[in-house]
């Protein structure tokens, strides 16, 4: 077992030296911190914050800062949550080398349920976002899919390598529904039961392009 974490901890340093290298490339680069404060049995408070690279680090795409209140309907498995999303972004404009800025103000309702299927661990995710751009409203329904499975344990518990799979489909409710795909392949590592870090690639398939992006996630469970 030891000698299989070794070769999974040799894939995480190939996996960020060839994102490093992307940096000449068409490969972006994400990096995600995800915390759950819970406050009580059945409440708690998320957030989340995400930095955008156009490449490994230093081109910024776009900065989200994310927060929401939960309520547990069932004990950890079941959870509904309101939210209010900041999202500055910098995209090129087309054909040049220069950036425009834009800003967006969300608010989300989402629904978690999570399910386990012996060292499987499903998780469905639905939300429901109103946008308020700059110079326009729109409202996107999104669905995320989510597995994650031990590798050298049974459960996800302390020192827990996993692999984790992901994808996400975006709606639109105006013409054009067909927003994006975010299909994910990652592998993460269990600091403790609260404290874990994933890293992986992920391919965003929109309407008349796509793009890989690699990611690196921090996710922290703070106990009340």
């Amino acid at each position: 077992m030891a000698a299989k974490v070794k070769w999974i901890c040799l894939g995480l340093f190939l996996l960020i030296a060839s994102s490093i290298h992307a940096q000449k490339s068409e490969v972006g680069n994400w990096f995600l911190y995800l915390g759950n404060q819970k406050i009580n049995d059945r409440w708690n408070l998320h957030s989340e914050l995400q930095y955008r690279n156009f490449n490994f680090a230093g081109d910024l795409e776009q900065l989200i800062i994310r927060t929401g209140l939960g309520y547990n309907l069932s004990e950890n498995n079941n959870n509904v949550l309101l939210g209010y999303a900041y999202i500055h972004s910098e995209p090129y404009i087309f054909g040049t080398t220069d950036k425009r800025q834009t800003k967006e103000h969300r608010v989300f309702q989402q629904f978690i349920t999570k399910q386990s299927f012996g060292r499987v661990n499903v998780q469905h995710r639905y939300r429901f976002e109103q946008r308020f751009l700059q110079d326009d409203f729109k409202m996107r329904f999104r669905y995320l899919l989510m597995l994650n499975i031990p590798i050298n344990k049974k459960t996800m518990e302390k020192t827990a390598v996993y692999a984790s799979l992901s994808n996400e489909i975006f709606i639109n409710t105006e013409q054009n529904h067909y927003d994006r795909d975010r299909v994910y392949g990652g592998i993460g590592y269990c600091f403790n039961k609260n404290f874990k870090m994933e890293v992986g690639l992920m391919s965003q398939l929109l309407s008349t392009n796509s793009r890989a992006q690699f990611q690196i996630m921090i996710f922290n469970n703070l106990p009340f």
